[in-house]
């Protein structure tokens, strides 16, 4: 295996419950790259209702680093304010050139502020810090990538703290954001609560220890219908005018203006409304089998230096997942952070309607991974720049 086809021929894991077991991770090849991006203040965006937006952006990343490479497998991980993902050396300059792109178009297009940053293995390695990489299938067409080692998160406090960071390049185009699509409406909660779960080992905590307290929480969420998954059989539900259409639009528009293209998503979304209501095929696509595989190719659960889950949740459950993650940070284990709201949100990205290899990111819908990000800064004291 070569360190391009690292990534490709990386066995898959369909137990996402084995992955808690730091065997289960393998080590990127030295001559790889790191990227990351977050949006600046995303916490303040959030509390001023525009987290779509945020997701989107953080959508949008890896839309479009998957186009830019044309369908060739890569690590990525969303992470609800931004994504992080990592390239092999001969595609560092075309990841450089999308981020540098990435962070003019968000400033132009919605006024928000990315950060991004890459830098290559081997500084991170000699921090004493690594990054490995597990291959999650959820399906024989779609799969979502691991991360541990601590790398990863080391690489994004560095990228907050303004190092490594790529420059935003004003002179360029838009990002080609073919199949990113944000229309679906927030799915409310059926147990009483969106929980999201932010918990990353304490310093110090041995990997095997963190393991054992991962596999602690995922046995609690197992008691949950369907271990807490937020999307329901049915889909989330597509309301008119759809609630991300004016974000799509922005996203998709190139340089086409703005309001033709709300225009055509308009019509595009009504059609597919039709085809989802009546839950009838048409012309290959078939909107009952759509929703089946947008289940189950969602998000909802991922290792990204440490456990996050956005779960349904009943009171009694997150009770106990709360106690737990105390008793853990009182041992000295983890540091958490836990966010409570009554709704879910879906992006999507979609390169074709008619085939199975469409995945679904999921967040909460009041602050999510961001807003549980902060409340674990703030409750274990940790400085950082505004998330």
């Amino acid at each position: 295996m070569t360190t391009d086809s690292f990534y490709a021929g990386l066995p898959k894991t369909r137990s996402f419950d084995s992955l808690a077991a730091p065997e289960a991770f393998v080590p990127l090849p030295p001559d790889w790259h790191l990227c990351c991006t977050d949006i600046v203040n995303s916490t303040g965006l959030a509390a001023a209702g525009r987290y779509k937006t945020v997701n989107m952006i953080g959508t949008a990343v890896i839309a479009a680093m998957r186009n830019a490479l044309q369908g060739e497998p890569f690590p990525f991980i969303f992470g609800g304010d931004g994504a992080s993902f990592a390239v092999p050396a001969r595609h560092k300059d075309t990841a450089r050139k999308v981020l540098a792109g990435l962070r003019s178009w968000t400033k132009a297009e919605y006024g928000v502020s990315l950060r991004a940053a890459m830098l290559p293995m081997d500084w991170i390695r000699a921090e004493g810090l690594d990054v490995r990489i597990a291959r999650y299938a959820v399906s024989e067409h779609a799969d979502f990538a691991m991360f541990n080692g601590g790398g990863l998160a080391w690489a994004e406090s560095q990228m907050k703290a303004g190092a490594f960071a790529v420059a935003a390049a004003p002179q360029a185009g838009p990002p080609d954001l073919s199949g990113l699509s944000c229309r679906w409406s927030n799915t409310p909660a059926r147990n009483g609560i969106i929980l999201s779960v932010v918990a990353q080992p304490a310093p110090g905590t041995s990997p095997r220890a963190f393991a054992r307290l991962s596999a602690e929480l995922l046995d609690l969420a197992s008691e949950l219908a369907e271990d807490g998954h937020p999307v329901p059989d049915s889909g989330p539900k597509l309301r008119f005018p759809p609630a991300g259409l004016a974000l799509e639009a922005q996203a998709s528009r190139g340089n086409q203006p703005v309001i033709l293209r709300k225009f055509y998503l308009f019509f595009h979304s009504l059609f597919a409304g039709v085809l989802f209501a009546l839950k009838r095929p048409a012309g290959g696509f078939d909107p009952v089998h759509y929703l089946s595989v947008l289940k189950a190719h969602s998000d909802f659960r991922k290792f990204d230096d440490g456990l996050k889950m956005t779960l349904d949740c009943t009171p009694a459950i997150s009770n106990r997942i709360r106690g737990r993650l105390q008793q853990a940070a009182g041992a000295g284990l983890v540091q958490f952070g836990l966010h409570e709201q009554d709704a879910a949100m879906v992006t999507c990205i979609v390169p074709s309607p008619v085939e199975d290899d469409h995945i679904h990111f999921v967040d909460g819908a009041g602050g999510g991974y961001t807003q549980a990000a902060a409340n674990l800064a703030a409750a274990f004291g940790i400085s950082k720049n505004p998330a």
